[in-house]
């Protein structure tokens, strides 16, 4: 699939035009549909009463698509028809060009009414329904992607998988009319065959979940992953492995914890090449900020465009602890430009922050955040136009397919050097250029805006906004972070209080799933450790316990990522892989070892080790696809570093800060109360810290100041 998106980046494949998405997703939001028939009459399709944004952008088609629910599955019992899957989401290029190409087409449209019962998925209100298909698609072809186009029986039994189905032959591919006229003929004469293919792959599906069991390894087993990950790593481009080339901040995390651990100035090269040639590159947006979701090339020039939640969460905590760990102001500068990409394109009015930003604009990918050099010319005049130019390699003949991807040739401090510029001189200009080109860009048809919320991105953004504040003492960042907990709370946590999916158009999606309990059970801990403020420790503890009662197996160990009141799959899975997010049970490792630490409970130790056990014996064999799994084994083996604070609570943010502002990655912050007497009594009236680490307890350090002279010493 990622050939195919660099064709359609040089115009091999088109693309078909369009009108603004947002506009269009807004009038069928707005539009009254109260007398609208149950299959949306002619002008629409059943998904015109959905929430989702991605089942909205196909509202139109004239496909008869039906959303997931039995009533699509009993259609194609009763008719005896098989059903057709597409899963796709609503950022995803490659969904609208099968859109475009296929979907809007009357032609292919009669065709897939007649032969099959079609339901539209969108992956992430649904991972659960994704996960099950893709890994059903990996087992048969071997690889994966979306769009996601599933063939299966009535009975939910898939015999045939594939992605991008072209409208036409091209390629040595099938047209996708050809496609669906076979399967149907395998359907009406030869059922078998295709049932049998459907039964083989259910038994390859019920073992691919299963997880193999395995002691824990010695932390020797540590520089063996370290080691993959060096073997792996782009000496010239910095990065992991070739193109397509995906930041992989899981990664480049657990270099940040091994090199705490080992002092390897190998592991911290590796991260800061990385760290910097990304942030030049055209995969970080020059003049917005945030980053696109990956590079098509190995040197980071050329991006897919799209820009999600889970990126710039995952990416800025990176930079943050980077910066921990290097005090280099380069990384905490990249780290708050993230940020404030967020606040400006992603938060959401109501609280929280929505899912991503489409690449395409009016049907093509990346016009949006190209340029040409006549556009910056006049916008910034001759003279300005011409540093930028050289700043940004843009030129009249365009560094990409006629135009320019921004990108930078070399750092702002060099270029201003080279040019006998003062840096105060040449941060100014820069701003200036900026501005200008931000508002030019601007009067654009913008990238559409996925406005849903979704439980598991939006906790992974608060961690990371807790961290921000906690480094930056930025109480922007903790207000904001505070704010979304409080969204999901009053529209993501129903009134048995189960925690819910996503959110958008004033309504909840489904039942969360472990990765949405395990980020929230995260965030939660984060900001209690920013702040001593006990409500948010007690909210951890209780989703932790759901988590258990809803996820948990009766013998205990691995966690299922689908509740015990979830709707029935083909199978109830079980993972540590990571994905665009951390695995669920990686981060529940992470949750449940850190509460017990700062609680002092041992069972939530236990139910961590529990889950490391399960796993141990399948990850070990590819540590790469869980690294997240060994970054919370790492933690797991790391010496306690429990530091308790006792005093008033308006006197302890100096010692927060002095802890945060470092990393510490099996840091425990307790708070011991405001009194002079008991456990952790106040000492002399000042804020009194009471340090575990290194298999020792101090005396009672009173006063920042006091923490601060431990800690020069001590780490």
């Amino acid at each position: 699939m990622i050939w195919f998106t660099y064709l359609a980046l040089r115009g091999v494949i088109p693309v078909k035009k369009s009108v603004d998405e947002n506009i269009r997703i807004r009038n069928l939001i707005s539009m009254p549909k109260g007398n609208l028939p149950l299959d949306g009459g002619p002008d629409f399709n059943r998904l015109i009463f959905s929430a989702s944004p991605y089942l909205l952008q196909h509202a139109e088609n004239p496909v008869d698509w039906y959303p997931w629910g039995e009533e699509a599955f009993i259609k194609a019992l009763s008719e005896d028809k098989p059903v057709f899957l597409s899963i796709g989401y609503s950022t995803c290029h490659w969904c609208h060009v099968m859109a475009h190409e296929s979907f809007e087409d009357p032609e292919v449209a009669a065709v897939l009414n007649s032969l099959f019962v079609c339901i539209k998925v969108d992956r992430e209100e649904r991972p659960d329904i994704d996960e099950q298909y893709m890994t059903v698609a990996q087992i048969m072809t071997g690889s994966g992607g979306w769009p996601l186009n599933i063939f299966m029986t009535p009975e939910k039994s898939p015999f045939y998988a594939t992605t991008y189905i072209p409208r036409q032959q091209k390629m040595g591919m099938p047209g996708i009319i050809q496609v669906l006229e076979y399967f149907d003929r395998l359907w009406r004469v030869d059922r078998e065959k295709l049932k049998n293919n459907a039964a083989s792959t259910l038994s390859v599906l019920e073992n691919f979940f299963a997880p193999e069991a395995g002691l824990l390894p010695e932390i020797s087993m540590l520089e063996k992953v370290n080691q993959q990950l060096l073997n792996i790593y782009d000496d010239r481009s910095g990065g992991f492995g070739t193109a397509p080339k995906f930041p992989m901040p899981l990664f480049l995390d657990f270099l940040i914890r091994y090199r705490k651990r080992n002092d390897s100035g190998r592991s911290l090269a590796v991260i800061e090449q990385t760290l910097r040639n990304m942030r030049y590159g055209g995969i970080y947006d020059q003049l917005g900020f945030g980053f696109h979701r990956y590079s098509v090339d190995s040197e980071w020039r050329v991006p897919h465009f799209e820009k999600m939640l889970y990126d710039q969460a995952l990416i800025g905590s990176t930079y943050l602890e980077t910066f921990q760990v290097t005090s280099n102001p380069f990384y905490l500068k990249v780290a708050e430009e993230i940020l404030s990409f967020v606040f400006d394109e992603m938060a959401s009015c109501e609280g929280g922050f929505i899912a991503g930003l489409d690449a395409d604009t009016e049907g093509e990918e990346g016009t949006y955040y190209l340029w040409t050099h006549s556009e910056i010319e006049k916008a910034l005049g001759e003279k300005e136009a011409a540093l930028f130019c050289q700043l940004f390699d843009v030129t009249a003949q365009g560094n990409f397919e006629g135009k320019n991807i921004l990108h930078l040739q070399f750092s702002p401090k060099q270029f201003s050097a080279d040019d006998n510029m003062l840096p105060e001189s040449f941060y100014i200009g820069f701003e200036r250029w900026r501005s200008v080109l931000l508002k030019n860009r601007r009067e654009r048809v913008r990238p559409f805006r996925d406005e849903k919320i979704v439980t598991a991105w939006n906790s992974l953004m608060i961690t990371t906004l807790a961290k921000g504040y906690a480094i930056s003492s930025n109480k922007k960042y903790l207000t904001a972070a505070k704010t979304a907990v409080d969204f999901i709370f009053s529209s993501l946590v129903d009134p048995s209080l189960r925690l819910m999916r996503s959110y958008h158009l004033g309504k909840a999606s489904g039942p969360g799933y472990l990765e949405d309990y395990a980020a929230f059970i995260g965030a939660l801990i984060e900001l209690h450790q920013v702040t001593l403020e006990t409500n948010y420790l007690e909210q951890a503890c209780f989703f932790a316990d759901e988590m258990q009662r809803l996820f948990g197996q009766e013998a205990g160990g691995a966690l299922y990522e689908t509740g015990i009141d979830a709707e029935k799959l083909l199978v109830r899975h079980i993972s540590a892989h990571d994905g665009v997010i951390p695995s669920g049970n990686s981060m529940a490792v992470f949750d449940l070892l850190r509460l017990a630490r700062i609680t002092g409970d041992l069972s939530y130790q236990q139910r961590g080790e529990a889950i490391l056990h399960s796993f141990m014996g399948t990850v070990a064999r590819q540590p790469v696809n869980s690294i997240n799994f060994f970054s919370a084994f790492a933690f797991s083996v790391s010496p306690e570093f429990t530091v308790t604070i006792s005093g008033a609570e308006e006197d302890l943010s100096q010692i927060i800060y002095a802890l945060n502002g470092r990393y510490i990655p099996n840091l425990a912050l307790r708070y011991g109360g405001c009194e002079v007497e008991g456990e952790f009594p106040v000492v002399d009236n000042k804020p009194t810290s009471y340090v575990c680490a290194k298999n020792a307890c101090q005396p009672p350090l009173v006063g920042a100041q006091a923490l601060v002279s431990y800690l020069d010493e001590a780490l």
